[in-house]
């Protein structure tokens, strides 16, 4: 182990510094220390990298709405506000309304609704709109050429969310070179052990001290979390919640972010809305307005993605079909039975990374296996052929499956459908992850993918997936696959 964890006793301390005087003072939980100082050099710099991203998007929505807008009629003079840097002086202002909604809307420095791609796009449209209200009430007669707003409106929400996409691929391989993240963990005496060696498989991670969970709302822990200087801390199992709370608004006056593993009820609350009902505060969790739209989205992009990857991919097709051939004999594809929805088995296509006898020598390899026995992984398997080990890092083995999805049998984003070898071990919780459509890639792939020994791990992120699913989430997982394949991180 890299790092040496800590645990800390119960016991209140002894002495009492300035520090711990601070923590017992009686003070609104909310108001900040008046000794807390934070480096927030890391976090101003992906908001610069945002606010760049979100005014280059305007700047060319509108520099594109300008060229279209010449074969019609040009602004009003009232709306001719000059021009600087060669845009006109109304987009400076609305430039300035967006961003400035965008940040109170959490967009630049919210922890969750950064990346919130859709929600950049709503909120755009939320400005224009309320910009046609405001030049209604400012002079009912200006009547602003309807093909430059147009225009302007949706090239800014395709290019808003665009680049904001590009952003975040770019801002998480920043991530993974800046210097590590320091982390204070707080969870049952059984699970410390467990986080701390998933922690020290990310080498942009350390530990620098531990806790147990019911110490969490202590002098002692909030003063050791401080002392350790802690950027993140990540918990588990907190006590009730009055205990809980005290702790977040603790480490929020700090300036430290706390991470909570959840519960399922933990996360149908987050799903929830706080309302009063009979005197007694409640979470009510209810349909949304547009009950099913998400997924109906979802399975769209399913289909555009799988069919204009075909298109886009066809040469690549062509050349790894060629490099497996000349590699060694046997078929390009590799069709294999496996697990989908609703127990359904479908056959997943793949390019071909092992010889033709592979099957039958995987029961010989089988005690060899470096899993829990659920799924059959070798590091170094001798079946894999020459050109099935770059295909495997690279995984470029998995494209065929865009056919899957074509087919209705799978999703770009969703569990991996496992082989019926593999289900057959499954415990009776396992099989919730079949309840949805499977994916060509998924949380296992930007959490460890081979690097995941035990099956309940993985399962895990299967429910997590499948608990807190949003097409925003889609997103952020399609977007770190590009990144993880690209870097050809964690596969064999």
């Amino acid at each position: 182990m890299r790092n040496t964890l800590v645990v800390l006793p119960p016991k209140p301390p002894i002495v009492m510094d300035g520090l711990t005087r601070e923590i017992h003072k009686a003070v609104d939980l909310r108001a900040p220390y008046r000794f807390a100082s934070r480096k927030l050099s890391w976090r101003w710099q992906r908001i610069f990298a945002l606010l760049i991203s979100d005014v280059a998007a305007l700047a060319i929505a509108w520099r594109l709405a300008a060229l279209l807008n010449k074969f019609y009629s040009p602004l009003p003079p009232q709306l001719n506000w000059g021009v600087w840097l060669g845009l006109p002086g109304l987009f400076w202002l609305f430039a300035l309304v967006t961003l400035g909604v965008f940040a109170r809307g959490g967009l630049y420095s919210s922890p969750t609704q950064w990346k919130n791609y859709g929600r950049s796009g709503q909120l755009v449209s939320v400005v224009y709109l309320l910009s046609l209200v405001v030049q209604y009430f400012y002079d009912p007669k200006l009547d602003p050429p309807r093909s430059l707003v147009i225009t302007a409106w949706l090239s800014s929400i395709g290019l808003i969310m665009g680049f904001r996409l590009i952003a975040t691929l770019l801002i998480w391989q920043f991530e993974q070179t800046r210097s590590q993240v320091s982390v204070f963990l707080i969870a049952p005496a059984h699970r410390l052990a467990k986080l701390a060696k998933i922690l020290q498989r990310q080498p942009h991670y350390k530990i620098v001290g531990a806790a147990l969970s019911s110490t969490a709302s202590s002098a002692t822990t909030l003063r050791s979390i401080l002392n350790s200087n802690a950027q993140e801390v990540l918990a588990e199992k907190l006590p009730q919640t009055e205990l809980a709370s005290a702790l977040y608004w603790q480490l929020r006056r700090a300036g430290i972010a706390l991470r909570l593993i959840p519960s399922s009820v933990e996360t149908l609350h987050r799903r929830g809305v706080p309302e009063i009902f009979a005197g007694v505060p409640t979470v009510r969790v209810e349909p949304p307005f547009l009950s099913g739209w998400d997924y109906r989205i979802k399975r769209c992009l399913d289909f555009a993605g799988a069919f204009g990857g075909m298109i886009l991919l066809a040469p690549l097709f062509v050349g790894v079909a060629i490099a497996i051939k000349l590699s060694s004999p046997g078929p390009v594809f590799f069709r294999q039975e496996r697990m989908g929805l609703h127990g359904k088995v479908f056959q997943v296509w793949k390019f071909r990374t092992m010889s033709i006898d592979a099957p039958q020598l995987q029961t010989s390899l089988e005690r060899h296996n470096q899993t829990d026995g659920v799924m059959f992984k070798l590091k170094n398997d001798p079946r894999i052929t020459s050109v099935g080990h770059f295909l495997r890092r690279t995984s470029l083995d998995e494209l065929p499956q865009l056919f899957n999805v074509l087919l209705g049998q799978m999703s770009l984003v969703g569990p991996r459908p496992l082989p019926l070898r593999d289900v057959a071990r499954f415990e009776s919780w396992h099989h919730i992850r079949h309840q949805v459509l499977p994916g060509i890639t998924g949380l296992w792939q930007i959490s460890g993918r081979s690097n995941l020994e035990n099956f309940n791990d993985a399962a895990r992120l299967d429910l997590y997936y499948i608990d807190n699913w949003s097409l925003n989430l889609d997103l952020d997982i399609l977007l770190e696959t590009i990144r993880i394949v690209i870097f050809s991180k964690g596969a064999y």
